[in-house]
């Protein structure tokens, strides 16, 4: 393969550093900022997260820019109403000019925002239900054809019997009226639907296109800004990747995406056989480990910057994840004072103010993310050792299709643009009389200000969560537990290395490493130490010692290897 056919892919940074797109640029950032115009549902839930609960801090944005979605889900709202307004101001005047009879036509409309309220794309929808909603649709979809075919052609003939009475003209007059009136507001309604459609086409063509989108001083939703949407981008971009997390006690990793392999272990702190131990804090376990961790940025000798591999990306931080609770004001947030509750929280160990050493891997454009937390702590000579990684998934695919979709709306003939406009009509009703109805209620909880004295609250929701994918593809699940194994492998061999140079024995951690890994993590030499690996396995040392059976793994949680389910409890919830 040559290199021109190479598929694109931005190049690591020579130092082997973080990459040089910033968040609000990234790959992520532009597909999420297409999703808003793509699907009005979850462009509300953005508005409602972001912009109407002031009182909410915003969930860690990880490799995008929760801000810049916000700007534009507010700008494909504003147009969202105009273009709604006009198709529910053309039927108004439809059903007075006819005197009611163009009504008719909401009928297929109701039909078809029936069948879009039952359809789901969820497997574990019951086969009735499906089917319920595909006859739905088809049922709406045909009466509304019916209807435009049979009315013309049954008011005709009546029109030629008319006016070859000769006395019938103005009855004549008004039945054709009745016909061309409700088929003009039908071409006009069908415009305003394509002309929407048309408004995403040319923003992905412009400001989202994939030239144009760093450059964020041109992006017309970036500048047009009103106070409130100012003063709330600022907030959410000190918020958003800072290293003081307020969390809601619920949800404490919010923003992190799906656990992933938890493990969860305690290994008493016994005394090498001839050695003195030296005192072992958090923070020199930790400082073991980094240099570890940031050591998989190298990339092999031979190779040097050929390399492409995304670990030459790796981010390594410390975070302190603090309740929102108790916060007077969202302003108050302690960001300045990270340094305090870092020192502090490091050897506490306490239950709601938590320290970890944040390690993030950020693949396929910032469209995979791998995050792993990992906290120490040593309490009655037992050191406790908690690795938490979350992954978050592809951005969806409908919103990744959006390049794709502007595409065709750009290129297709007139005949094919004329057909989906005709198509999008029976639906385009109850869709605008939803948009018009979601604007006045945010404008109503907007003027009555419900949220802007609220006590702050920690996160709800992620919109870069809400704009994700169930599953990844076969390639992605290859890279998450490749970037996993090599993150866990070195905090593990971080750890006995420190448990190691301090005169502590290493035999029971590394056991409850292989343990807990089912193998995939081997550190060093395992020798006279008892260990099993499977489901059934069991193990013994020595004759007449008990057996041991793995089948439930001490202090941590089996694995699963499958990229779209959860891994470890099955929950995001892990430490809260």
């Amino acid at each position: 393969m040559d290199t021109v056919s190479v598929p694109h892919q931005s190049q690591p940074a020579s130092s082997g550093g973080p990459s040089p797109v910033p968040p609000q640029a990234s790959e992520a950032t532009r597909l999420l900022c297409a999703g808003v115009y793509l699907d009005p549902d979850y462009r509300d839930r953005v508005i409602e997260e972001l912009y109407l609960h002031e009182q909410r801090i915003v969930a860690p944005s990880l490799g995008f820019d929760a801000a810049r979605v916000l700007a534009h889900a507010l700008r494909a709202r504003r147009a969202g109403v105009y273009w709604s307004a006009a198709v529910v101001g053309l039927w108004i005047v439809g059903c007075v000019l006819t005197s009611g009879l163009m009504a008719f036509l909401l009928v297929p409309s109701l039909l078809l925002a029936f069948a879009d309220a039952l359809h789901s794309d969820d497997p574990q929808v019951s086969t009735v239900r499906k089917a319920t909603a595909r006859a739905a649709h088809w049922v709406g979809r045909m009466t509304f054809a019916a209807l435009l075919i049979v009315v013309p052609v049954m008011v005709v003939p009546v029109m030629v019997v008319l006016i070859a009475a000769k006395s019938g003209d103005a009855e004549a007059l008004l039945l054709l009226l009745l016909v061309l009136i409700p088929l003009a507001l039908f071409a006009a309604i069908a415009v305003c639907a394509g002309r929407q459609r048309g408004q995403f086409a040319r923003a992905l063509n412009a400001e989202l296109s994939p030239d144009r989108f760093a450059d964020i001083a041109s992006d017309p939703a970036e500048r047009a800004v009103s106070p409130r949407l100012k003063r709330l981008k600022q907030r959410i971009r000190q918020e958003q990747h800072a290293p003081l997390i307020l969390y809601r006690e619920s949800r404490p990793f919010c923003g992190s995406g799906r656990a992933y392999d938890t493990w969860v272990l305690a290994v008493e702190m016994r005394p090498a056989e001839g050695r003195t131990p030296r005192p072992l804090s958090n923070r020199i376990v930790l400082d073991t480990v980094r240099p570890l961790l940031e050591s998989l940025r190298l990339p092999p000798e031979y190779a040097g910057h050929l390399v492409r591999d995304r670990l030459r990306w790796l981010e390594i931080d410390e975070c302190v994840f603090l309740p929102a609770e108790g916060l007077p004001r969202r302003e108050d947030a302690p960001y300045d004072a990270f340094a305090h509750h870092r020192d502090r929280a490091l050897e506490e160990g306490a239950e709601r103010r938590r320290h970890f050493l944040r390690v993030r891997v950020g693949g396929w454009e910032e469209n995979l993310v791998v995050t792993v937390y990992v906290r120490i702590h040593t309490q009655g000579r037992m050191l406790m050792l908690e690795v938490v990684p979350h992954v978050l998934m592809p951005v969806r695919e409908d919103f990744r299709d959006a390049d794709r979709i502007a595409h065709q709306l750009r290129t297709s003939s007139l005949l094919a643009k004329a057909t989906w406009m005709v198509g999008q009509v029976p639906g385009a009703t109850i869709r605008s009389v939803a948009v018009l109805f979601r604007a006045v209620w945010h404008g109503w909880q907007l003027l009555t200000g419900e949220h802007r004295d609220a006590l702050p609250d920690g996160p709800v929701l992620s919109v870069r969560e809400l704009g994700s994918a169930g599953t990844g593809s076969l390639f992605q699940q290859m890279d998450v537990d490749r970037y996993l194994r090599s993150i866990q492998d070195r905090i593990a061999h971080g750890v006995r290395t420190a448990l190691s140079e301090h005169g502590y024995e290493t035999g029971e951690f590394v056991q409850k490493v292989v343990n807990i890994s089912n193998g995939g993590v081997y550190i060093d030499s395992v020798e006279d130490s008892t260990f099993a690996i499977g489901t059934h396995a069991r193990a013994a040392s020595g004759a007449g010692a008990p057996s041991q059976d793995t089948s439930s793994t001490t202090g941590g949680h089996r694995p699963n290897t499958a990229l779209k389910k959860e891994k470890g409890s099955g929950s995001d919830e892990h430490g809260g």
